[in-house]
């Protein structure tokens, strides 16, 4: 069960901050871009954790 959260939550960073970098890109927004891009990494480590949960049959 935790592949499926941990990799629900990184879907959900890595859109937020894809939203935020496309919003800050949009207003010359330094800050903004690099808070996107900080919870788009945050969101693709989750994900991998999850994929790695589900390999290790959520052992970890």
């Amino acid at each position: 069960m935790g592949e499926l959260k941990d990799k629900s939550k990184g879907l959900a960073n890595e859109a937020a901050g894809n939203v935020k970098q496309a919003i800050g890109k949009a207003t010359d927004n330094e800050r903004l871009r690099a808070e996107g891009a900080a919870q788009e990494r945050k969101g693709e480590a989750q994900n991998l954790k999850g994929k790695i949960a589900g390999a290790l049959g959520d052992k970890i």
